[in-house]
Order: C-alpha cells, then structure tokens, then sequence
C-alpha cells in the first residue's frame, strides 16, 4: 500500500485541468536547452496564447490519462515538456517549429488536439498552415465569389439592354 502525496496529488489535478481546458497540448523535448533558450521560448510561445511547463512524466502520463488525452503516454518519456495551447494551434505549432529552426535542441514530439493524438509530422502541417485570420478571410471569398458573379450577371441584362436601346436610337437618327 503505498501513500499518495498531497503535492503529486495537485501536480496531477493541475495538469488534468490545463489538458481539459487547452484546444491542444503539444510534447516536445528539450534535452540540452540552456534555461535563457526556454525562456526565449516561453516568450515566445506566451505570445501566441500558449503555456510551456515541464512535469515529472509519470505524473503528466497519469493526468493525461485521466484527462482522455489518449496516445501522451508513449510521448512523455525522457526530458519531456507540454506546450498548452489556448486559442490558434496552428500559431503556436508555427512558434514552436521557428524557434527549433534557430535551437535544433527542441524536437517536437507530438501531441493531442480535441483528444486525438497527433504526430511530428501532423504539428508540422499545422506550422505550415496560414494563419486563421488569413482562413477565414479565404473562406469568406470562397462564399462571396458565387454572389458576386450572380451581381455582375443580373447588372449585365439591364447594362446590355441600355446598350441595345442606344444603338437602336443612334442607327435610328443616322437614317
């Protein structure tokens, strides 16, 4: 019987309720990293509306567990840190890939978004997504572009009709 205590108990439930309350939690590794380069990132990542935090694995593995983050487990092994995403994802999986650019120290591992695991190479399509304002400027485009082709058409026949009628008046008073 072993006894459960009150400081892992909290760290537990403290990472249960950012992975509840986060759009994403991204693992990377940062093996090597001097402590100004994870400030740096931490700055950074601020920025963009995310949290890093580094925890003892077996606690972060438990609370993902009890989370429903399902597939953390096999990514927090080793020197392992949560980035918390609040808002863009695809801004901080851009943040994360321009900082390891610069410290080829961090490797992102992977993650989880809306409780579905993600790998390496998922976080990286995401970096390489536009931003979400620059999406939903596109998407409104796509849902603007039948309207204003039905504008032009219904201003043609009314234009076409008044071009008609001058000609018609004009070939009328050369006669």
């Amino acid at each position: 019987m072993s006894i459960v205590r009150p400081e892992k108990v909290a760290v537990v439930d403290e990472v249960k309720a950012k992975l509840s309350s986060s759009d994403a939690a991204i693992i990377t590794e940062y093996r090597g990293m001097t402590v100004s380069a994870l400030a740096q990132l931490r700055i950074s990542l601020r920025g963009v509306g995310a949290e890093y935090r580094v925890y003892k694995n077996t606690l972060a593995r438990r609370a993902a567990r009890e989370a429903g983050a399902e597939g953390l487990d096999e990514l927090l092994v080793g020197p392992a840190a949560i980035t918390f995403v609040h808002g863009d994802v695809a801004a901080t999986a851009k943040a994360l890939k321009e900082f390891s650019k610069t410290n080829p120290l961090l490797v992102i591992r992977g993650g989880v978004v809306a409780n579905k695991a993600i790998s390496a190479k998922d976080v990286e399509v995401l970096a390489d997504l536009p931003p979400r304002e620059v999406l939903l400027a596109q998407f409104a485009g796509l849902l603007q572009a039948p309207l204003v082709r039905t504008a032009g058409l219904l201003q043609a026949l009314p234009r076409n009709t008044a071009y008609g009628l001058k000609a018609l008046i004009d070939q009328k008073e050369a006669a």
